[in-house]
C-alpha cells in the first residue's frame, strides 16, 4: 500500500464544525466485514450489535486545555503556544508548538494572562515549529498547574475555524475521561452518553479501560509515498491488570471485542504477547497500523470517519480491508455524513 491510495476529494462542507446536539444521535453507519453489507443508524442503536459478555474498549485519557495564547517581550506580539508535553515537572520545562514561529528565538521571553503573572522563556529549538520552554512562576507546582488550566483553552482541531465555545470544554472531552495528559480527543468516544454506556451496563457488555494519551503526532501528515518509511510519535500508554483481565476472558470465550477508537485499537496492538492476548503495559508507544496488518486482540471497532491520507485512515483500511473502505467512504460522502473530530461514527464488525 502506498500514500496515494489513501488520497480522496472530501467536501469541505463534510468537516463538522460542531458536535451533534446530543452525543449518542450522531450518525453511525454500520458495516459488516464479512459481506460487506453497509447500514445508516443513529449512534444509540449501536447497543444492537453487542450482546452479554462482549466487550467495549475505551481510552479514558483526558484532555487538559492545552492551547495558550502569550505576548512576545518588547513587541507584545500575539503568540499560539500549544503545550506537547511536560518534560520536567521539577523545572518546569515543556516541548510546545508556536504559531508564529519564525519571531520565537532561544533567549525570547513570552508573557500570558492580564497579569502576566506567568511568564515562559525560550531555551531551545526542537522543530521548525517546536520550542522547549521553562515555565518561570514563583508558586507551589499544584498552582503552575492551575495556572496553565485558567490560561489554556479547549484544543479544537484547526480545521475547526470559529472560535471555541463555552460548550467545547465538556463536548471535546469523553464522559469517561479520567487521566489528564492528551492534547487532543479520542473523539469515537464523544459520542458515547451517560445513558447509552448504562444501557450497555445493563445488557451485560464489559468494559475494559485504558490509557493513552492523545499527541498531535497522531494527525502529521504523511509525507513519504512508501508507508514503511513513516514515523509516527511516540505517545504514553497504560495497561492495568484489570483491563487484560477483562480482554482476554473475552477473547477466550470468543466474544465480540470492540476497541472504541483508533487510540484504544493502537493501545491494544502494542500490548500483545507471542499468544496473541493482551499484557498489561506501562511506557511508550509509536506503532503505525497500515495494510497489510493481523489484528491480534479487537474484532470490532468504533471510529469516526477520517481525513484524506491520514494514519488514522491506514489504520481503519488494515481493519476492514481497502476496497470495503474505498466503497463506505463514498457512501459516507453521498450520505453527508460528517467527518473527523466532531463527526459522525462507523462500527466496523
Amino acid at each position: 500500500m502506498k500514500l496515494s491510495n489513501f488520497s480522496f476529494e472530501l467536501p469541505d462542507e463534510l468537516l463538522a464544525e460542531h458536535p451533534s446536539e446530543n452525543r449518542d444521535e450522531s450518525k453511525l453507519m454500520v458495516i459488516h466485514r464479512e459481506t460487506g453489507k453497509i447500514e445508516h443508524k443513529m449512534f444509540k442503536d449501536m447497543i444492537d450489535y453487542f450482546d452479554e459478555g462482549d466487550v467495549m474498549v475505551l481510552n479514558n485519557t483526558k484532555v487538559f486545555p492545552a492551547r495558550l495564547y502569550g505576548n512576545k517581550e518588547k513587541t507584545g506580539a500575539r503568540i499560539e503556544v500549544f503545550l506537547l508535553r511536560e518534560l520536567n515537572e521539577e523545572q518546569r520545562l515543556w516541548d510546545v508548538l508556536v504559531d508564529p514561529a519564525r519571531k520565537i528565538r532561544i533567549g525570547n521571553k513570552l508573557y500570558f494572562g492580564d497579569d502576566e503573572t506567568l511568564v515562559a522563556e525560550v531555551i531551545d529549538n526542537t522543530t521548525s515549529r517546536g520550542r522547549t520552554l521553562r515555565f518561570l512562576y514563583d508558586g507551589a507546582y499544584v498552582d503552575f498547574r492551575r495556572k496553565l488550566r485558567e490560561l489554556g483553552e479547549t484544543p479544537l482541531p484547526k480545521y475547526i475555524k470559529r472560535d471555541v465555545e463555552p460548550e467545547d470544554e465538556g463536548r471535546y472531552q469523553t464522559i469517561y475521561a479520567k487521566h489528564e495528559g492528551a492534547v487532543a480527543a479520542p473523539t469515537a468516544g464523544l459520542h458515547f452518553s451517560k445513558h447509552l454506556l448504562k444501557r450497555l451496563e445493563i445488557k451485560g457488555v464489559d468494559f475494559a479501560e485504558l490509557t493513552l494519551h492523545v499527541g498531535l503526532g497522531t494527525f502529521n501528515p504523511v509525507e513519504v509515498e512508501d508507508l514503511s518509511k513513516h514515523k509516527m510519535d511516540s505517545e504514553e500508554l497504560f495497561i492495568d491488570e484489570k483491563a487484560t483481565d477483562i480482554v482476554n476472558n473475552a477473547k477466550r470465550e470468543k466474544r465480540r471485542i470492540c476497541a472504541v477508537g483508533t487510540t484504544a485499537m493502537r493501545g491494544l496492538e502494542s500490548a500483545v504477547s507471542s499468544k496473541h492476548t493482551l499484557n498489561t503495559y506501562e511506557g511508550w508507544t509509536n506503532k503505525f497500523i497500515f495494510p497489510p496488518y493481523d489484528f491480534s486482540i479487537a474484532n470490532a471497532m468504533i471510529t469516526n470517519f477520517h481525513l484524506p491520507k491520514s494514519t488514522l485512515l491506514m489504520m481503519v483500511s488494515a481493519f476492514m480491508g481497502h476496497d470495503l473502505m474505498n466503497k463506505a467512504y463514498k457512501e459516507a460522502i453521498l450520505e453527508n455524513y460528517k467527518f473527523y473530530s466532531y463527526g459522525d461514527a462507523m462500527l466496523i464488525i
